[in-house]
C-alpha cells in the first residue's frame, strides 16, 4: 500500500522528507511535486524501479529520462558545460526548464547505461519546487525522473494532487502530497549544438 504524506508546499516537514528519502534508498518510486506537476523520481541505483516506470509508461528502453540536481555544481560534475551553458543554465535556473546537455566522461555508469543505452547527452533539471529541492538535499545526490504520462494520455492532469493520487498512487510507493502545483510542462533547451535551442516552450517559456 502507498504511502501519501501530507507536505507543506514551502516548509516541508523533515520527518516526512526523510520518510520518502528512506523508500527511495530502498529502492521505492515516489511520486515528487515540482515546479512544472508531479513527477515520478526514484534513485540513481534503483534499478526495480525504473523497471517499473518502463512497463507503466510502455516506454523503449532508450528513452531518456531527466535528471534532477540540488545545484549547478552537481550538474557540472555530471555535464560538459561551457561557458555559454553555464550562463543560460544559471540564468533559468531554479526553474521549470530541462537542459540536453553533453554527458561529462564522469558521468557514472549506470547513468551512462540507463535504459541500455550509451548516452552521448543527458537532461538535467534544477526543480524550484520546496520540497522537491529538500528532498534531493536528504538525498544527497540527483534522481531520475520522468513525466507522469499514461501509454493512454496525451494531456496529463499532473498539476492537481487529487488527480495524481487517483491516478498514480496504486503504482508508487510514497506520494509527497504538497497540494495542488504550477501546471507543466517544462521547457526544454538544447545545449548540444553550436547554439542553445528551445525545442518545446513549457508551461512557462523561456528566451535564450
Amino acid at each position: 500500500m502507498a504511502e501519501r504524506l501530507a507536505v507543506h508546499p514551502v516548509n516541508p516537514q523533515q520527518r516526512l522528507i526523510d520518510k520518502a528519502a528512506a523508500s527511495l534508498r530502498a529502492g521505492g518510486l515516489v511520486l515528487v511535486p515540482t515546479d512544472a506537476g508531479y513527477s515520478l523520481a526514484w534513485a540513481l541505483e534503483g534499478r526495480e524501479a525504473e523497471e517499473r516506470v518502463l512497463r507503466l509508461r510502455e516506454l523503449d528502453r532508450r528513452h531518456p529520462f531527466t535528471l534532477l540536481c540540488r545545484q549547478l555544481s552537481e550538474a557540472g560534475r555530471l555535464a560538459r558545460l561551457d561557458d555559454r551553458a553555464f550562463r543560460l543554465m544559471r540564468s533559468l535556473t531554479p526553474g521549470p526548464c530541462t537542459f540536453i546537455l553533453p554527458a561529462s566522461s564522469d558521468l557514472p555508469k549506470r547513468i551512462k547505461n540507463v535504459g541500455r543505452s550509451k548516452r552521448r547527452d543527458i537532461g538535467i533539471r534544477l526543480p524550484d519546487h520546496g520540497v522537491a529541492r529538500m528532498l534531493l538535499e536528504a538525498m544527497g545526490e540527483p534522481l531520475l525522473s520522468t513525466s507522469l504520462v499514461l501509454p493512454d494520455e496525451e494531456h496529463p492532469n499532473s498539476h492537481e494532487a487529487e488527480a495524481v493520487a487517483d491516478r498514480w498512487l496504486r503504482w508508487v510507493d510514497v506520494m509527497l502530497d504538497a497540494e495542488d502545483c504550477e501546471p507543466g510542462p517544462t521547457s526544454i533547451v538544447d545545449c548540444t549544438g553550436d547554439e542553445p535551442e528551445v525545442v518545446r516552450q513549457g508551461f512557462h517559456p523561456v528566451a535564450v
